[in-house]
This record gives structure tokens, C-alpha cells and sequence, in this order.
């Protein structure tokens, strides 16, 4: 080969390495600036504190979207006037023999009654005895008392209202099928009622709820509480309480309505042993979490009348993760 040939060779070496060297640094240069932005593009959620030490969790729009995140305004709503008591639903069993007793005396006073009125009618047309007469007349007043026994009981256990229903057989009949349910409600001793209250929001350990007529005040007082007591009745039982059952109960009172917002169940979250819903801020894309009150529980959520407004906007779908978000940037773990 000559020098020439050589020398052509070499040239051809050099140039076809400086074009692949050249490509290797135009592609290779955006894949480092990618690598270089990528930590930025995915930057998660930031955890800060405001100027009352409350978290903030802020986030871009589509990191909210990315989790799920939903937002909206809780919707206005207004309670009666409520004071809470405690309760349980009546056990049928108890009430059953003592209404059983009421019928029984009842239905021998009746008897008695009949045969008494039978024999004067015979005495005056001479058919009858005045000793038959007075023994009936014996008969009937006992079995009067008998009577008024058993209704005593049954009103010192239940109350008068309870005595005086007119069809008791009936009423027992509806317990005992469970298709209604009775319930005393006893108030704290610093609790003392003006008038009787309308009616009662009553609620179970489940969270069910229904709404229960007021038959009457009760005639002893619960030897704990040493409150006054109310005995309800909800019919139709749609809730399904069951005998002995413990409920609370939302006595509902004359006067001015409570105004404030429904939050709904999915927007609660539980933690530190309360509940909690997370209020998108104002002024920025933060989110931080707000306690509230659990014990006015309504069919579509919970009553809320103080920390949050009809213009708040509340996560109601995505509480759970930045709740989870929140406790993983503080070391520990949710509930």
C-alpha cells in the first residue's frame, strides 16, 4: 500500500470518530438534563407549618389529581336545638308480663263485674240472695284493685304515658315483633329541661339512626346519671335497634335552630382518638387538618356548627392519603 492510500485511510478513521463522538455528546447531554429535571417534575408533597404551628400539606394540581384528591363547599343545614342524653332500648320481655298482668286483672275485674251486675238484676226480681249479691259485690271491688295494682306498676316502670296507651296488647304485640322499639332516655344531672322536649334523634353504636316520638317523662330516676329520664318510641323500627341496645339520644328542644354545615362520612378521617377533615386553605394549594366534632351524626354525614363554613372548600375524596402523607413526613404511620 502506498503513503498516499495510507494517509487516506487514517482521514477517513478520524473523521467517522469525531461524528460518532459528536453524536454521543448531543444525545447523551438531553438525557443528563432529563435525569437532571427529573427529581424536580416528581418533587411529592411538601410538609410545613403555619404561624399557629397547624401542618400544611401543599401539593400541585397535578399531584391532587395524580392522588385522587376532591374538593367541595360542605352543604349549609340546620338542626333543632338539641341536648344529649343516653339511653337503651327497653327489653319487650319485662314489659310483656307486666302489660300480661294489666290484661289479666282486667279481664277478671270485667268478669266480675258482669256477674255482679247479673245477680242484682236477678235480686230485684227476688231470683237472687243478698248474700250472693254481696260476695259478687266482693268479688268485683278486689278484682278493681287488682286492676289499678298492675297499672300502678306498669306506670311506675314506664310511666303514666305507657299505662294509659289505649290498646296495650296491641303495643306489646309491636315490641316483641321488633317492628317497634321503646327506649328510655335518662339526661346528666346538670341537665333539667324546662319543658318536654318535641321529639329525639336517637343514634347506636353502628352509627344508625332514627327519629323517635316522645311518649312521656319516666317516673323513677337512672340511680347513675340522676337526671331526669324520657321514655320514646320509634315506629317503624326502620333502623333496627334490638333490645338492650345502648344508644345516645338528641332530645330536640323548643327555640331557635342551630345553623351549620353537613360533612360527609367519606371526608372523615379518625385519628389521635378524634375525627378530622382537611380544609383546602384559601390563599394557597396547602391542605391542613381540622378537628371535629363527632356526636351529632345525620344520615348523609355529620352536624358540624363550628370550624368550618359553607365556603370552605373540605377533600371529601383523598382524606385518607394525605392523612397518610402527613404522618409518613413526621415518622409515624396512620391508623
Amino acid at each position: 500500500m502506498n503513503r498516499s492510500s495510507l494517509l487516506i485511510i487514517i482521514v477517513v478513521i478520524i473523521v467517522a470518530g469525531g461524528v460518532v463522538w459528536f453524536d454521543h455528546r448531543h444525545t447523551a447531554a438531553p438525557a443528563s438534563e432529563a435525569a437532571a429535571a427529573k427529581p424536580a417534575e416528581e418533587e411529592g408533597p411538601k410538609i410545613t407549618r403555619d404561624a399557629d404551628g397547624n401542618i400544611v400539606i401543599s401539593m400541585s394540581d397535578e399531584a391532587q389529581g395524580d392522588m385522587g384528591i376532591k374538593v367541595e363547599k360542605p352543604a349549609p343545614t340546620q338542626i333543632a336545638l338539641e341536648v344529649k342524653g343516653f339511653g337503651r332500648v327497653a327489653d319487650p320481655t319485662l314489659l310483656e308480663a307486666l302489660i300480661s298482668d294489666v290484661a289479666t286483672t282486667q279481664a277478671a275485674f270485667t268478669a266480675s263485674g258482669n256477674e255482679l251486675t247479673r245477680l242484682q238484676v236477678l235480686q230485684g226480681q227476688g231470683n237472687a240472695s243478698v248474700r250472693a249479691v254481696q260476695a259478687a259485690q266482693a268479688t268485683a271491688v278486689k278484682d278493681r284493685l287488682a286492676v289499678q295494682v298492675a297499672q300502678n306498676h306498669l306506670a311506675l316502670a314506664w310511666g303514666q304515658a305507657v299505662a294509659d296507651l289505649p290498646d296495650l296488647p296491641a303495643f306489646i304485640q309491636a315490641l316483641t315483633s321488633r317492628e317497634a322499639v321503646l327506649i328510655r332516655v335518662d339526661l346528666p344531672a346538670s341537665e333539667v329541661l324546662s319543658s318536654l322536649p318535641d321529639a329525639a334523634r336517637i343514634t347506636n353504636l353502628a352509627g344508625r339512626s332514627a327519629e323517635a316520638s316522645l311518649l312521656g317523662p319516666a317516673a323513677t330516676v337512672d340511680p347513675q346519671l340522676q337526671g331526669h329520664g324520657y321514655v320514646f318510641l320509634i315506629k317503624p323500627n326502620t333502623a333496627q335497634f334490638a333490645p338492650g341496645e345502648a344508644v345516645t339520644a338528641y332530645l330536640k328542644l323548643k327555640g331557635e335552630p342551630v345553623k351549620g354545615v353537613t360533612v360527609p362520612r367519606e371526608a372523615v378521617v379518625r385519628t389521635e382518638g378524634a375525627g378530622w377533615i382537611y380544609v383546602l386553605l384559601p390563599t394557597s394549594d396547602g391542605f391542613t387538618r381540622v378537628e371535629i366534632p363527632l356526636d351529632h351524626p345525620l344520615d348523609s354525614g355529620y352536624f358540624v356548627a363550628k370550624g368550618v363554613t359553607p365556603d370552605n372548600y373540605i377533600v371529601i375524596t383523598g382524606a385518607q392519603q394525605l392523612l397518610s402523607t402527613e404522618l409518613k413526613g413526621q415518622g409515624a404511620t396512620s391508623e
